[in-house]
């Protein structure tokens, strides 16, 4: 038999363990600081928590949209015609909303063509700009392929950040139905994810060292407000967005009718508009300028601009915690995990621990984005998870190829149900050696065999013992007991080990009193085939006591084994049987079966035994009869 021993559990699958667990990490890293296959879960994953505390944000009362909706349209028909209306209109609506003192006027509206059949009205917009403070147009970042700009030309009108190369140019689109000396200017290029969701915008965008402004960092930092520290931050979103109001009636309210106006409708005016942040804006069908977004499709682009200046201007925005404790949290999970496992700890209990540690992280996580803080969990967990699923298949694969083993060393040992006792217990080659146990050992050796094998030929020698130990074996295993070995025509069994047996004795010496019975059916047999049986008989000789029980022997062969004097002594009572009785026991053995009603035992006096000072007090057992 070719067996390998189980390692330890101190030994290579621990190195391996570890060494798998450290892979991990250094997965996980890659995927935070490089890949980012999981940046759409992760989103994924934060608009959840953003939908769940939507009601707690209200949006900022000092911003306000004038919004060029559907009903503006068709009600501004007949004063201004079809979109795109002349530029007076605009400035007419500009130079009344003056009066109100607004902080700020942010046009959501891209002036970009010249119009060449009405220039005065263009001219008329650009001086209403002139006139007005705080006034903000929209410029945007083009293609590659689109015009190029020189960026120290427009640079003024960004007012950026950081000045840059001096011959740096990009492809800009700029307002350029407005004369340039009436330009305030900042970059409204949204910010898609993957997934196709706007979740974040820009605070600015660098060009060989321009440092251009989006339009909301723009208009916040004119107003004395502190930007965050980044290129990006991703907004948060209200329930109910911010206050509007339809461009067609305000229009007519103060332009047309504005003579008309009660002292009560003019004060409503002046608490909508006066020292507000005033965003006019296309929210129309026709004007294609929605988005997708974390509450839903069809956010209009004009409430997203609003949205990302209430964020910078409220310090709402939304800011990632560093990477460095994503990776710190994966770390210590698959850390954790790969500890759990090297201790054998059961995988259900392993499983549950980290189900109680992913539901505590996502609620942490909850909270965080509450205090304007995103914290990525989902790659952390997801590789934990992944470790875990690995980590609990890669043991499952081992502990079935213990059992096989197990299986593999025990079936020719044990009866099959013991060795379905043993795997079901993950017992394995190591857990079962080199035990000091008290057991009992049986010895059963044929004599007369010569005399019944003279006359036959080899071949049917060798058949008639495989016949003679199978009827033997079948008794070994069906009072429990485990074949230890062959001897020649010896039979070597043992009761109390690899399983536990608290009446081992009792269990010995009824086999070997069946053992007795199956050689008189065996000769009997043998009889009735014709065959000579001659003086073919059986010794048997049975003690009691501790051995020291195990796999022992080389790597390419191992045995299930007893050593000790307690199989020696076993041994030497076998011999003694001869002219004495089939199957003689010891005082131990006698003493060990106290309390078996099913026997009686004969005392057949004290013998010398090899190798003991001590006479020994054999008995034979015998069944009570009733």
């Amino acid at each position: 038999m070719q067996q390998s021993p189980t390692p330890s559990r101190g030994g290579p699958p621990v190195v391996w363990k570890a060494a798998a667990a450290c892979a991990f990490v250094a997965l996980l890293a890659a995927e935070i600081f490089g890949f980012r296959f999981m940046q759409t879960t992760e989103a994924r994953l934060a608009d959840v928590y953003m939908q769940r505390h939507v009601a707690a944000y209200t949006a900022d009362p000092d911003i306000v949209i004038v919004d060029i909706d559907d009903a503006s349209m068709a009600a501004m028909q007949d004063i201004a015609g079809l979109w795109a209306w002349p530029r007076e209109i605009h400035a007419d609506l500009l130079e009344a909303l003056a009066e109100f003192k607004p902080r700020a006027v942010v046009f959501d509206i891209a002036f970009a063509e010249r119009d060449f059949k009405r220039p005065r009205s263009d001219a008329r917009l650009s001086e209403a700009l002139r006139a007005t403070p705080a006034v903000y147009l929209p410029a945007a970042h083009l293609g590659a392929n689109a015009r190029q700009e020189r960026l120290d030309a427009v640079a003024s009108a960004f007012k950026p950040s950081a000045p840059g190369a001096r011959e740096a140019s990009a492809s800009l689109l700029l307002p350029l139905a407005v004369e340039r000396d009436a330009w305030r200017l900042g970059l409204i290029n949204s910010l898609d994810d993957k997934d196709g969701v706007l979740r974040r915008y820009r605070l600015y965008t660098e060009f060989d060292g321009w440092r251009l402004p989006s339009l909301p960092a723009r208009i916040v930092s004119d107003l004395g407000t502190a930007l965050p520290a980044r290129s990006e931050f991703v907004m948060r979103w209200p329930e109910q967005g911010h206050r509007r109001y339809p461009y067609s009636e305000l229009y007519r309210l103060l332009t047309e009718q504005r003579t008309a106006l009660g002292a009560q409708e003019l004060a409503a005016l002046d608490r909508l508009f006066r020292q507000k942040i005033v965003v006019i804006g296309n929210s129309a069908t026709a004007s294609f300028d929605h988005h997708l977004t974390p509450l839903g499709a069809g956010y209009p682009g004009v409430d997203v601009l609003a949205l990302a200046i209430d964020n910078l201007k409220n310090g709402r925005s939304i800011a990632p915690v560093s990477p460095a404790w994503p990776l710190m949290l994966g770390a210590l999970l698959i850390a954790g995990v790969a500890a759990a496992f090297s201790r054998r700890l059961n995988p259900l209990g392993i499983g549950a621990a980290l189900a109680i540690v992913t539901a505590a992280a996502l609620a942490v996580a909850d909270r965080a984005l509450e205090r304007n803080l995103l914290v990525p969990v989902a790659t952390p967990l997801a590789f934990a998870w992944a470790w875990f699923l690995s980590a609990a298949i890669a043991g499952y694969l081992r502990e079935r190829r213990t059992r096989e083993q197990a299986v593999s060393l025990f079936r020719r040992f044990l009866n099959p149900n013991v060795v379905q006792q043993i795997v079901e217990q993950g017992e394995t080659v190591e857990s079962l050696s080199g035990r000091t146990r008290d057991i009992t050992v049986l010895f059963s050796d044929i004599r007369g065999f010569t005399t019944l094998s003279e006359s036959r030929a080899p071949q049917e020698v060798v058949l008639l013992l495989n016949r003679y130990f199978e009827r033997q074996v079948e008794v070994v295993f069906r009072h429990g007991g485990t074949l230890d070995k062959f001897i020649g025509d010896c039979i070597m069994a043992f009761w109390g080990a690899p399983m536990d047996d608290p009446e081992h004795a009792r269990h010995a010496v009824a086999a070997a009193l069946e053992m007795q019975q199956v050689l008189l059916d065996f000769k009997r047999e043998l009889q009735s085939e014709g065959s000579e049986v001659g003086d073919f008989d059986v010794g048997i000789g049975v003690h009691t006591g501790p051995a020291v029980v195990g796999f022992i022997g080389a790597q390419r062969k191992l045995d299930y084994t007893a050593i000790g004097d307690t199989v020696n002594l076993s041994s030497r009572v076998e011999g003694l049987t001869k002219g004495v009785a089939r199957v003689l026991v010891t005082q131990e053995t006698v003493e060990a079966c106290k309390g078996a009603e099913e026997f009686t035992f004969q005392h057949h006096g004290a013998f010398q035994v090899k190798g003991r000072a001590a006479e020994v007090n054999l008995y034979e057992p015998r069944r009570r009869t009733t």
